[in-house]
């Protein structure tokens, strides 16, 4: 069954419901194929590095709203096991994590990739809109870093991403995660593991009887 994980690396629940799902697969008996779709939670170019506490409470109505929303969401976060610091978190535009991605995807190294992408965001502190920071974690996620960097400073992958951008819309994407099943069926939010289970079965049983 294809997969497809519609997402936003400087998303927490993204990250959650990436979890979540590979809890799922480990009690699902049938094949899978996951491919991570491209999303932007905020567009809006990042001229220079700000603090997201800073960032979200400009957009959500000040620090201690921020820092609210913050202490849930890593809450849920610990109960998936992943470790959120939101004060070292640092607010970035996405584009180019994304053709990241792309470039990752193309070598087989995708969910290496994104999984470094999410810690360096929301544990390490790492700006992943820095071109450099970028760079290194493809290093890491076990990618060449001459070739990343050549493909991240060149126009390769832009007209992609972009074309990927406008099709989630396309397709009434609006919040993430969105998770679609064998192409047709959408599972939106950080479902638990419980959850995304019993979709993907009642998917393979559909698809079965097709």
């Amino acid at each position: 069954m294809d997969i497809e994980i519609y997402a936003d690396v400087v998303c927490p629940w993204c990250w959650i419901g990436k979890r979540r799902l590979e809890q799922a697969l480990e009690s699902y008996d049938g094949e899978v194929n996951v491919r991570f779709r491209p999303f932007q939670l905020d567009p809006t170019p990042v001229t220079e590095p700000k603090p997201l506490l800073e960032a979200l409470g400009d957009k959500f109505g000040g620090r201690d709203k921020a820092e609210g929303m913050a202490a849930h969401v890593t809450g849920v976060a610990a109960g998936a096991g992943l470790d959120l610091r939101f004060d070292r978190a640092v607010a970035a535009n996405t584009f180019d994590a994304h053709r990241l991605v792309r470039f990752a995807a193309e070598r087989d190294r995708s969910a290496e990739m994104v999984e470094r992408l999410y810690r360096a965001h929301f544990h390490d502190g790492i700006d992943v809109g820095s071109i450099d920071a970028l760079v290194t974690l493809a290093g890491e996620a076990g990618l060449d870093k001459t070739e990343a960097r050549e493909y991240l400073e060149s126009n390769l992958g832009r007209r992609e991403v972009a074309a990927d951008l406008s099709a989630a819309h396309q397709l009434g994407v609006s919040s993430v995660p969105t998770f679609v099943l064998a192409g047709k069926y959408a599972v939106t939010g950080a479902q638990e593991p419980e959850t995304l289970l019993a979709a993907l079965r009642e998917v393979a049983q559909r698809e079965a009887a097709a």
